[in-house]
């Protein structure tokens, strides 16, 4: 004989109910304005505040953006982290939030593409809407590029860390900084040099940033391509996202044939950073995660070629 099994639901209360179950209570009584002319705008309050600011806004912002490159893809839509600030006199308490991420929405509405001359345009538009002298923004961002097997010639995508900043001031205009860290191989001198065979090698990642000159054209030049450049020629061998048996065999021995302490590697992008004639000033940074230790190799070298005119 079959039973036939019956079920008991929960016989819940109302969502309002269970709302205030959970401690919701009613609105209280209005009294403050509602229409915004009659609210109190204490950020635009005018008194002496004691101190200047140098910087104020907001940061962590991400945001769809998109990029141009000239490696392949050529038009990529990615992320961006966002920074915007603006200096505060000292007669002013605040600054207006807002008008930072309203400015976003509109360029994202219009298809924002990141570029060099689009924050220019952005930072300019963004002190003239916060009715201050200055202001700046910052867009860090995951930069994607094709990457063929030595030997296979199989493709893959690689990705460099890549950063934009304009800051712009109504008198003395722009100033453009881009930032790159791209990951290498590098394989350590000592140990070739004295081990009977073999060598021990780490990945190792350069940071390089570059203050870029007032006749930087990027439809000339691509940045980003330049600063990669920079840091995988000048290291042991270049990372690949595919790697068939030929190509291992390929990159482990050009590895070999091409030692690197972090100091000849900033030493070695120094010098093609130097060679760009759109790079005024730049800093070169590499950090080695060894193989054989727990700590990490590190060199760092800044140059302004900008003291070489005052030298003169």
């Amino acid at each position: 004989m079959q039973h036939l099994h019956t079920t008991t639901r929960k016989q819940l209360p109302s969502k309002a109910e269970r709302h205030k179950l959970f401690g919701s209570v009613a609105p209280g009584k209005k009294t403050k304005p509602e229409n915004k002319a009659d609210m109190a705008d204490l950020q635009n309050t005018k008194k002496n505040f004691l101190f200047h600011i140098d910087a104020v806004g907001i940061a962590k912002v991400k945001h769809p953006i998109q990029v141009i490159s000239t490696t392949r893809p050529a038009m990529q839509t990615t992320i961006g982290t966002f920074e915007f600030t603006s200096s505060i006199k000292q007669d002013s308490k605040g600054t207006n939030m807002s008008r930072f991420t309203e400015q976003l929405d509109m360029y994202h509405k219009n298809g924002f593409t990141v570029s060099v001359k689009s924050l220019q345009t952005f930072v300019a538009e963004l002190a003239d809407r916060l009715k201050q002298d200055d202001a700046r923004v910052k867009v860090t961002f995951p930069w994607f590029f094709e990457r063929s097997g030595p030997a296979s010639g199989m493709t893959g995508l690689n990705h460099a860390d890549a950063t934009l900043e304009v800051a712009y001031d109504k008198i003395t205009g722009f100033r453009t900084t881009a930032k790159l860290s791209g990951t290498v191989t590098t394989l350590c001198p000592c140990s070739k040099e004295i081990s009977e065979y073999s060598a021990h090698n780490q990945r190792g990642i350069v940071s390089m940033e570059v203050q870029l000159t007032d006749a930087f054209d990027e439809d000339v030049r691509d940045w980003k391509e330049d600063l990669l450049e920079a840091a995988e020629s000048n290291a042991s061998a270049r990372i690949h996202p595919v790697l068939k048996r030929p190509d291992e065999k390929m990159v482990t021995e050009t590895a070999y044939e091409n030692p690197r302490f972090v100091e000849d590697m900033v030493r070695l992008v120094a010098a093609d950073l130097y060679e760009l004639d759109y790079v005024q000033k730049f800093t070169v940074s590499c950090s080695n995660e060894e193989s054989i230790h727990l700590h990490d190799a590190v060199a760092t070298l800044s140059y302004d070629k900008r003291d070489e005119d005052e030298e003169v």
